[in-house]
């Protein structure tokens, strides 16, 4: 940060506290470029943002690369000024997503709000929601649409019996009906996909082949009217009880009717496991192959409790 033409790797490891005592006491030159790759990447996950700067002739060649952490975009401008009732809001919207799902931009935008070195109004924090993205494949998919990279995994649609190789260029993540869904473009089809996550089978791999940063410009709004419109195109007739907890979810995103309530959904599979969940507390009217794949899921798990309970008189007796 004091240099505006920044410090070349060898400079850096010959001055920089740490790695300059690993050179004196005898640190092999591969051992070196190891850690300053590993340093760089730690902070970089901080938020911290490091420049590479190349050879003006040939920017791919970084054999005498110089790197700077840009005071412009470490600190927040001059002429920006928070109250501390705006400092308590922004600090308790960055305190709401887990560490491993927010993004590289939103931990950026809270270290350089600690940075002020000014406490916002502290009683407000301990009222903050928590969103966390349990499914595994969240962290490397945010990744992907972060530096707009290909990302590549294993896909099992609904009623296949083997997964399928997905290429995508990963546009956008949202949360639908309480579950997240990849937004983006199917390389191999060519056409714009939405993915389940929990529908993914695999660890998520991100390549090396970059696309166009515009195309995520208005993703998640493209991908929450389709899967808007999906759901309000294919809706299941309930019966709920009254004063339940399915009545309580369920009506959130309910339409009333003289028999009782129309729920859209996106995936009928999914659907029939929370439906399944609520047990007596909802009967499915239609369409009948949902109410079979509830009925279904309930038949299992009458059976799994049955040989559970024969299991214990066995062991009884």
């Amino acid at each position: 940060m004091a240099t505006e033409i920044g410090l070349t790797k060898q400079q850096i490891i010959e001055n920089v506290s740490g790695y300059r005592q690993r050179v004196e006491a005898g640190a092999k030159t591969d051992a070196l470029g190891k850690m300053f790759e590993r340093d760089k990447d730690e902070l970089r996950s901080l938020g911290v943002p490091i420049e590479t700067i190349g050879d003006p002739a040939d920017p791919h060649d970084l054999r005498e690369a110089r790197y700077r952490i840009p005071q412009a975009e470490y600190d927040l401008p001059a002429d920006i000024e928070f109250t501390p009732a705006e400092l308590a809001v922004l600090r308790l919207a960055g305190s709401v997503w887990s560490t491993e799902s927010v993004s590289m931009d939103a931990r950026s935008g809270v270290r350089k709000i600690r940075a002020l070195g000014i406490d916002g109004d502290e009683p407000i924090i301990g009222f903050a929601p928590r969103i966390a993205a349990r499914d595994a494949a969240f962290p490397a998919l945010q990744e992907g649409i972060e530096r707009n990279r290909v990302v590549v995994f294993e896909y099992l649609k609904p009623g296949d019996k083997a997964p399928t190789r997905r290429r995508v260029r990963p546009l956008a993540q949202v949360e639908y009906e309480a579950r997240w869904h990849l937004f983006g473009i199917d390389v191999d089809a060519d056409a714009e996909r939405t993915f389940l996550l929990s529908r993914i089978v695999s660890d998520v791999k991100v390549t090396g082949q970059t696309f166009d940063v515009a195309l995520r410009e208005g993703a998640a709004a493209r991908a929450l009217a389709g899967l808007e419109e999906f759901a309000a195109a294919q809706s299941a007739l309930l019966e709920v009880t009254p004063g339940t907890e399915a009545a309580l979810r369920l009506g959130r995103r309910a339409t009333p009717r003289a028999q009782g309530i129309a729920v859209g959904y996106v995936d009928r599979h999914i659907f029939a496991d929370e439906l399944a969940s609520y047990g007596p507390e909802v009967r499915v009217v239609g369409p009948d192959d949902l109410r079979d794949a509830v009925i279904q899921r309930l038949q299992a798990i009458a059976e799994q409790h049955a040989a559970a309970d024969h299991g214990g008189d066995r062991e009884d007796s």
